[in-house]
């Protein structure tokens, strides 16, 4: 390991300065809105505010999940949500104190509800819908095994390894091996799941499978951080065979493209507010419109 200088923690710690890196200029050590601004509300009792990063897709995969099974009050309006601060309006933050996407109001009961963290919002939804939950104690069990999982160990995939490798303003040795090695000891804990059952609970697909997809499907097919390559990811041929099986699913591919801001305009759907929508607004249909 080659020599770095020695940083000597001071006895307080103080905010004086940017960390520098990607995100840099919105990160605060303190919560609450910076702003005023209100949150806009469309004509559908759900109403998600988001942005289509892992977590945000769990949520709109989940919600055209629950619509492709015929769970009509499943419809959705879908608003951007922007991490360049727009995440600190006092709307947002009225919703989900925590200040991140995505953030869910379900206004179709006398009182509204707020629902934060993706898999809280994953739960909600699959308890309200009596859908993409197992219903029998074990596999639901395992079902919520593999939910929770993914809620504890994709900090260490994004704001570990991903963060270090892709988007920290120095390389640092130590921390990119440390989190590749347990990015890899996870993708192992995953293989070998998946070379035993066909989806996460042992059962059925569920919101196992919905939570853990776009993470670690997402970074085995190199769409997450450019670190495919550096971690072998070929090498689990199973996570590589349930993330191709899940891709192909219409809903899976309608939820990803939601409230996407980047890559090929046909895969950016910016907001969502009706199912035709897929049809006539995503970006390269907007060019053909206005051209």
């Amino acid at each position: 390991m080659t020599d770095a200088p020695t940083y000597e923690p001071p006895k307080v710690w103080t905010w004086n300065k940017e960390s520098g890196g990607r995100f840099a200029s919105i990160n605060r050590p303190i919560a609450g809105p910076t702003h005023e601004k209100e949150l806009p509300v469309g004509k559908h009792p759900l109403q998600l505010y988001s942005l289509a990063t892992p977590n945000g897709q769990k949520v709109t995969i989940m919600l055209e999940e629950l619509l492709a099974l015929g769970h009509s009050g499943a419809e959705y309006d879908a608003w951007l949500i922007k991490i360049d601060g727009n995440q600190f309006g006092s709307g947002f933050v009225g919703v989900n104190p925590n200040s991140k996407i995505p953030a869910l109001m379900d206004r179709s009961g006398p009182e509204p509800i707020r629902v934060f963290e993706s898999g809280s919002i994953l739960l909600y939804l699959a308890e309200k819908f009596g859908a993409l939950l197992p219903t029998d104690r074990k596999t639901r069990t395992e079902s919520l095994n593999w939910l929770f999982w993914q809620m504890g160990s994709a900090p260490y995939l994004g704001g570990g390894f991903g963060h270090f490798y892709a988007y920290a303003p120095t390389k640092i040795e130590y921390a990119i091996d440390r989190f590749a090695m347990e990015v890899k000891r996870q993708l192992d804990v995953l293989d070998r799941r998946l070379a035993e059952v066909e989806y996460l609970s042992g059962g059925d697909y569920s919101i196992a499978d919905i939570a853990v997809w776009p993470w670690y499907g997402g970074f085995v097919k190199g769409l997450l951080y450019g670190g495919g390559e550096f971690l072998s990811v070929h090498e689990y041929k199973n996570v590589q065979r349930w993330t191709d099986q899940i891709a192909k699913r219409p809903a899976v591919k309608r939820g990803r493209i939601v409230n996407r801001i980047s890559g090929d305009p046909a895969s950016q759907l910016h907001e969502r507010h009706d199912a035709s929508d897929f049809e006539t607004k995503t970006q390269d249909k907007i060019g053909e419109a206005a051209s």
